[in-house]
């Protein structure tokens, strides 16, 4: 069972840590290895209690370890924290689970440095490096300082299917059609994948290869926190739409601002009963020679995008 800490005042524990070292310092120095230890039990609860106090309440005392670990993280929002200050500020050493519930049942968006390095690897997210550092595994990021609330049923979600048969990228696909249209975490995709390292890699491969509009910071979606996933539709691209190169989509998108030709929507001016997402539309079908090029694309919404079909169908009639 984790260790309360003691309520006292910060100083009366730091003054305490220093005088058990200094009364210890003998026994340091020559006791044998179980006295040196033993030793230093004292100085490390009350050093344990001293990091917990950092972190008082509204009461001036100390909140349990999972409050403060989201306290502390609320403070630093999109910064890499490591999990050693997150072990001083809750005062236990299993603050790992900590983390876990404060994500799977109070839909807190923390990812690790896990899923972020499975990201980095695979290459889905190239421009990661340009707004989040390399992490290590033990280090965490508050991704936004907001709550989702329906994620304790997504997580059972993630887990029913987990457990079910079938391999990595299909079972990412069946949790992404369970959340059309909701921003699911890479931690999510990780744990339905089973913690496999090839879970971002499978992600990328239903939206560039099999033509499911799976929108990312880095492919069409810049208002999307880094580390956050989005089915847009639950519907696939067009057979010859899913060969158009990652490199050449971004561009155009970016080219576009995002924003469709058509109409000038976007996600910045969306709002929550908004339908729409972007696509790229071939201006010379493929049908007619036209080339998955960027002089060839433009960036529209979906609706505009099926108004250009109908209009241009009905012309050729």
């Amino acid at each position: 069972m984790a260790r309360r800490p003691v309520q006292e005042d910060p100083e009366v524990l730091r003054r305490a840590v220093i005088k058990q070292l200094e009364s210890s310092a003998s026994l340091l120095r020559s006791g044998s290895l179980r006295e040196r230890v033993q030793a230093l039990v004292p100085a490390f609860l009350a050093l344990r209690d001293l990091g917990a106090m950092q972190m008082p309440s509204e009461e001036g005392k100390p909140e349990a370890a999972r409050a403060r670990i989201l306290q502390y993280l609320r403070l630093y929002p999109g910064q890499v924290i490591a999990g050693h200050e997150l072990m001083v500020i809750s005062g236990i050493g299993d603050y790992p689970r900590r983390i876990r519930e404060l994500r799977v049942q109070h839909g807190w968006p923390v990812i690790s440095g896990v899923a972020v390095k499975a990201m980095r690897e695979d290459d889905e997210e190239e421009h990661t490096a340009d707004d989040l550092p390399a992490m290590a595994p033990d280090e965490y990021v508050l991704i936004e300082d907001k709550q989702d609330l329906a994620a304790a049923s997504r997580w059972k979600l993630a887990n029913n299917i987990r457990r079910s048969k079938g391999g990595v990228k299909d079972k990412i696909l069946r949790y992404l059609r369970e959340n059309v249209g909701k921003p699911v975490t890479g931690e999510e995709l990780r744990y339905v994948a089973n913690n496999r390292k090839e879970w971002a890699r499978r992600s990328r491969e239903l939206r560039t290869e099999e033509g499911w509009p799976i929108a990312t910071r880095f492919s069409g979606r810049p208002d999307l926190p880094i580390g956050i996933y989005v089915l847009e539709e639950d519907r696939q691209a067009p057979p010859h739409d899913r060969h158009i190169n990652e490199k050449v989509r971004r561009d155009v998108l970016k080219r576009d601002n995002y924003t469709c030709r058509d109409c000038g929507w976007n996600h910045a001016i969306a709002n929550p009963a908004d339908i729409r997402f972007i696509e790229l539309h071939h201006m010379i079908h493929h049908s007619k020679g036209g080339e998955n090029i960027e002089e060839n694309l433009l960036t529209l919404c979906n609706i505009c995008h099926d108004e250009r079909h109908r209009r241009e169908k009905s012309n050729d009639c």
